[in-house]
């Protein structure tokens, strides 16, 4: 992550000219594609681990490549993805971090700050920071475990 930031950042402008706009930007573009990485593989993995017994059954019944994706494959697969797109949304949420350091103003940012200009009270700043980014992570889980339970519904157990 941070050598994308890096790359996104300096290298880029400076070997091809292409100015990729405001921090903010470069921010969302390098943790887009570097979570967008895991993110995907987590999707093609989940819908790869459905029973083979599925597709094939929904190929009995007659239907398109599109409907056995779309009322077969895909719901099974999102029961099993949802676990692993909370982990991953709390990684990102923890890896909006590191845009600090190229520049962006974020909680870190502001804690370092302080750390600055507070240098014997570092180890509690820090800890008012880990705080904050719990109390940010706990909504994620909460959804996380909400979308969980909601797509178990109607699933026999066993």
């Amino acid at each position: 992550m941070i050598v994308q930031l890096f790359w996104l950042y300096y290298a880029i402008p400076m070997l091809f000219g292409i100015n990729l706009g405001s921090n903010w930007w470069i921010g969302v573009i390098a943790i887009g594609l570097n979570y967008g990485a895991y993110l995907s593989e987590v999707v093609r993995g989940s819908i790869l681990s459905v029973a083979k017994g599925q597709t094939e059954a929904a190929t009995a019944l007659n239907m398109s490549s599109f409907q056995r994706m779309r009322l077969v494959i895909f719901p099974q697969a999102v029961r099993m993805m949802l676990p692993e797109f909370g982990n991953y949304t709390i990684q990102m949420l923890k890896g909006t971090s590191l845009v600090s350091l190229i520049g962006l103003t974020d909680v870190l940012y502001y804690g370092d700050i302080m750390r600055s200009t507070n240098l014997d009270q570092a180890p509690l700043i820090y800890l008012l920071v880990l705080v904050m980014y719990f109390i940010l992570a706990l909504p994620l889980i909460w959804l996380t475990r909400k979308g969980e339970s909601i797509s178990k519904k109607g699933v026999a157990s066993g």
